[in-house]
């Protein structure tokens, strides 16, 4: 049986869908964020020493990191399903998408959650506006820009078809949810982007990804 060791508001909630599209028994091992730091319970460490998640358990293997859990699951128990043929140009985008999720998308996603955060914090009065300053610095110079080249490139991207590997939907759209869902939210992605957006749309239809939903419980993200 697999278990996942599934957080709040996480990156797991894209491996609950995955297995809900795949049609997978398996069972979810729960875990809280601590309410003022937002970080992850001690006792995901027992589990996987960086003490993070996703976490998967199979039998005697645990693995960490949501993209290696993703195409183990593919690769294990879905061949032919939800991955392009080896060899195809679509299953280059598909590997490429798979690595972009979290290799390019998300730092700066994760950076600006950052320094808005520094923005927010309480602090002595005499620090706040030097605090403001350079998070506001830092956010329009290199931040901001960032995200938005990122957006500009997964819209035009997407002209190729309705998700990011063409005309069939993958487990790279499930990968690739979790930043555009963050980008959404925090991020600037907005009706702007008409692709981008009719592909959250999209996803957020699916059966599965709704079924995951009510498994994982409230996904208010990066909120």
């Amino acid at each position: 049986m697999i278990t996942v060791h599934h957080l709040n508001n996480s990156r797991s909630q894209r491996v609950l869908w995955l297995l809900e599209e795949l049609g997978l028994q398996y069972e979810v091992k729960r875990y809280q964020r601590d309410r003022k730091t937002m970080l992850a319970p001690p006792e995901l460490l027992a589990v996987h020493p960086l003490g993070k998640s996703p976490v998967i358990s199979d039998g005697a293997l645990v693995l960490a990191e949501s993209g290696a859990i993703l195409e183990y699951l593919v690769a294990r128990y879905g061949p032919g399903r939800l991955a392009p043929q080896p060899g195809t140009p679509a299953h280059m985008r598909y590997i490429y998408w798979m690595h972009f999720a979290e290799g390019s998308a998300m730092p700066p996603l994760l950076m600006k959650l950052v320094f808005d955060r520094i923005e927010r914090a309480p602090m002595p009065f005499f620090a706040k506006p030097i605090a403001r300053s350079i998070a506001g610095k830092v956010k329009a110079m290199m931040v901001e820009p960032n995200i938005k080249r990122h957006l500009d490139f997964m819209e035009n991207e997407l002209a190729q078809g309705p998700w990011f590997t063409g005309e069939q939907f993958t487990a790279a759209d499930i990968q690739m949810s979790f930043p555009l869902e963050a980008a959404a939210t925090r991020g600037g992605l907005d009706a702007g982007r008409p692709r981008l957006t009719q592909f959250l749309s999209r996803i957020h239809a699916r059966p599965a990804y709704l079924r995951a939903l009510e498994t994982g419980g409230p996904y208010e993200l990066m909120r």
